[in-house]
């Protein structure tokens, strides 16, 4: 199936040129005197407190990133992003979490990260898992920590790290990857510059951390359109990749070749109150743009997916995230974000994570399309039936193809006729999922770390606790 085209070829390289002119003419906040240095020796020039990039320097930088991305589960799976699949992975680092019963909402403790991991864990279309809760209950130096130490034994899936800002939590996280394997193989972390275009000292030290570890990068700037970067898609589309790409000429200066996902978090300004708007449709359509940046550097693509502003499980939230991960999926997208996500990325709760498996799988379907070819025209199948008393249903042709997918048969949304679904107490997709995820909570079971492991991701924490509360 081809990709879904929202930007022409020669829009595309418009956007590509805008952002080298930002680097090189309007150029990046950089104060971190080392790494001036070193981007200095690179090509760069430094006129403190900016750093300007020659597009020769950038192109270079560019052409030195893999075009796959790869995470090994302790499970032994192993996702390689820009392989040609869609993937799907959770929201990360919510606030607070919502009761699916009374609808009313807590901040999130460890206890919620461990949960949230063992649920997703169960669930087949979640194919990589983030600690998804930035928990309350723990010291805020530590908090990153402990939403990656509650994670890990709670699945076996790949586990990308959470988003960090300081070199220190590079060093305690990469110690714990190490406790599955090699981190190189078994994590990727992300850094979110500020929007626009300011990298502090603090964010620039994790960079340059991660990308001496080797570790898979995704530079993840943030910007609103509006308010942070231009109002216009075109425009806080080319400031956020140069954002990314200020990111990129960093890490590939120091560890040339290291892996690096292209991504993105461009929000919308909401006109009426100056919020960041997760739901509308320019998000998808801002997703499927960097997508399509992400094609033209041959770098595989991690976007928003499900995301919506809406509160609870209702039709806003339905048709948002449902646009807003259709769009970008069709254009090409390695990964999408945001199973789980409401609220902007501020809540959660385990009902939405259970249906978006299914909206999951749904897109999948929608990526894949359908062929026409000889079989599946299925000429000589309507010649058969219609001379003869068979019907379609007792071809093997149809049993053929219901085997191979065509037909995607959901297990939580209502397709009964109605007498049937007033009988069976008029419980629909919502009460469904809700039901599912307790019974998941209740019953799934991952395998666990060995002792010898679960007592090395202790050492790691403690010694993280005497350098960063003391």
């Amino acid at each position: 199936m081809e990709p879904l085209i929202i930007l022409s070829t020669e829009e595309v390289e418009a956007l590509h040129q805008a952002a080298l002119r930002i680097l090189n003419e309007t150029g990046v906040q950089f104060t971190h005197q080392e790494a001036c240095q070193i981007l200095a020796q690179a090509g760069a020039i430094v006129r403190s407190p900016r750093v300007f990039f020659p597009p020769e320097l950038v192109e270079k930088c560019i052409s030195l990133c893999p075009n796959q991305v790869s995470i090994r589960g302790r499970n032994g799976g192993v996702i390689s992003l820009g392989d040609g699949s869609l993937y799907f992975h959770n929201l990360g680092g919510a606030r607070d979490i919502q009761d699916s019963h009374t609808g009313k909402y807590r901040l999130a403790a460890a206890q919620d990260v461990a949960d949230a991991a063992r649920l997703l864990d169960a669930l087949p279309n979640c194919d990589t898992i983030t600690p998804f809760f930035t928990p309350n209950d723990v010291d805020g130096e530590l908090m990153s920590l402990m939403m990656y130490r509650h994670t890990l034994p709670n699945t076996t899936k790949p586990v990308h790290g959470p988003g960090v800002q300081t070199p220190a939590e590079v060093r305690y996280i990469v110690n714990m990857a190490a406790v599955l394997g090699s981190p190189d193989e078994t994590l990727t972390l992300s850094v979110s510059p500020v929007s626009p275009l300011n990298f502090p000292d603090r964010e620039v030290a994790a960079m340059m951390e991660i990308a001496r570890a080797g570790i898979p990068f995704s530079p993840l700037p943030c910007p609103t359109a509006g308010m942070t970067a231009p109002i216009t898609l075109a425009g806080a589309l080319a400031q956020q990749t140069a954002e990314v790409l200020a990111a990129l000429v960093l890490a590939q200066t120091i560890r040339p070749g290291n892996p690096l996902v292209f991504s993105g978090r461009l929000a919308m300004m909401e006109p009426r109150s100056g919020g960041s708007v997760w739901g509308g449709v320019e998000m998808g359509l801002a997703s499927a743009g960097t997508v399509q940046l992400g094609r033209r550097y041959n770098l595989p693509v991690n976007v928003y997916g499900f995301s919506t502003n809406s509160h609870t499980l209702d039709i806003q939230n339905g048709f948002e995230r449902g646009l807003n991960a259709l769009i970008p999926a069709l254009a090409g997208a390695d990964e999408l974000s945001g199973i789980g996500e409401l609220e902007a990325g501020i809540t959660s709760t385990y009902t939405q994570m259970v249906a978006d498996d299914e909206f999951a799988a749904s897109i999948r379907r929608a990526r894949r399309g359908f062929r026409a070819d000889d079989d599946t025209l299925a000429v000589d199948v309507i010649a058969e039936v219609m001379g003869g008393s068979r019907n379609f249903l007792s071809e093997r042709h149809t049993a053929r193809h219901l085997r191979s997918g065509e037909l995607l048969v959901p297990y939580l949304a209502e397709r009964q006729v109605r007498e049937t679904w007033e009988k069976g107490g008029r419980s629909g997709l919502l009460e469904r999922a809700r039901a599912e995820s307790e019974r998941i909570l209740g019953e799934h079971r991952v395998e666990p770390l060995d002792e010898s492991q679960l007592k090395e991701l202790d050492l790691v924490m403690a010694a993280a606790y005497r350098e960063l509360v003391g």
